[in-house]
């Protein structure tokens, strides 16, 4: 039996999403690697279709083995927000190698070096109080209209909880627009130096998972149009709500650090 009859463990079935995804990683990064060096896109987008077609399987094996085949009881529950929880703690030391890259070439006393002009000359950096401030509000922002629908599910109304989740995902949709504006009009490609490179890697990343976490949001919206979440079981939700809770607070971070802070004392800004 695919739960076992003599314990409260799901025994997860043999799955094919795990080589497909694999698959589908290997083929994306090759297709970026080859992109980034003048090569075509094809391969690149191959590997993002087969990485979309593993989310849609993947997530409709987890949902069926929860609401259809009812293997997700509270011992499972409580693996899966562990799980969910540790993920996250991986997440915080992923961030923290950027941010000490940053602070590393900024800071005089972590870079052994008497005197760091920062930002490095020729560098331009960004008005943090523009669109980096902008985007800050649209992310605190998300933060409550995500916990509004977290409340409604909490009184078993999907329909109000849909309606606010889509409230946060146009908030998503709207942060990353205005992360690829700034990219496009910045003043610094990722090769002119530490600062760019820190720049981008630490915002770039930030956005991909803010990407992740809209489209997260998202397969909970049609969830709760769909009615799956109940007011004492939604940990689909309660895993999709503390993945955007961590990007809003990475935010903050990079906010003070890389825009405010390291602007420095530069008064030629972007």
């Amino acid at each position: 039996m695919a739960s076992g009859g003599n314990h409260p463990f799901h025994m997860v079935e043999p799955s094919k999403w795990p080589l497909v995804g694999s698959i589908a990683a290997l083929v994306t990064a090759c297709g970026a690697i080859w992109f980034m060096h003048g090569g075509p896109w094809y391969l690149m987008g191959a590997g993002f279709v087969i990485l979309f077609y593993t989310f849609w399987g993947w997530w409709k094996d987890v949902i069926s083995e929860s609401l259809t085949r009812k293997f997700h009881n509270d011992t499972v529950s409580h693996g899966l927000r562990v799980g969910m929880l540790l993920f996250i703690a991986s997440e915080v030391m992923f961030f923290f190698a950027f941010f000490w890259a940053f602070f590393h070439a900024s800071v005089p006393f972590l870079s052994n070096v008497a005197t760091v002009p920062w930002p490095p000359e020729g560098i331009t950096p960004f008005n943090p109080w523009n669109i980096p401030f902008l985007n800050t509000l649209i992310l605190l922002t998300s933060g409550a209209t995500v916990t509004v629908a977290h409340h409604a599910i909490r009184h078993g109304d999907n329909a109000m909880c849909a309606r606010w989740l889509a409230y946060t995902v146009v908030l998503g949709l709207i942060f990353s627009g205005f992360q690829a504006y700034e990219y496009h009009h910045a003043a610094f490609g990722l090769k002119d130096g530490i600062y760019p490179s820190a720049f981008y890697l630490a915002t770039g990343f930030h956005g991909f998972h803010v990407i992740v976490g809209t489209t997260f949001l998202l397969v909970c919206y049609f969830r709760a149009a769909k009615g799956h979440f109940l007011a004492e079981k939604h940990i689909g939700f309660e895993a999709a709500a503390w993945y955007w809770h961590f990007v809003d607070v990475v935010w903050l971070f990079l906010f003070v650090s890389i825009y405010w802070w390291g602007k420095g004392n530069a008064t030629n800004l972007i």
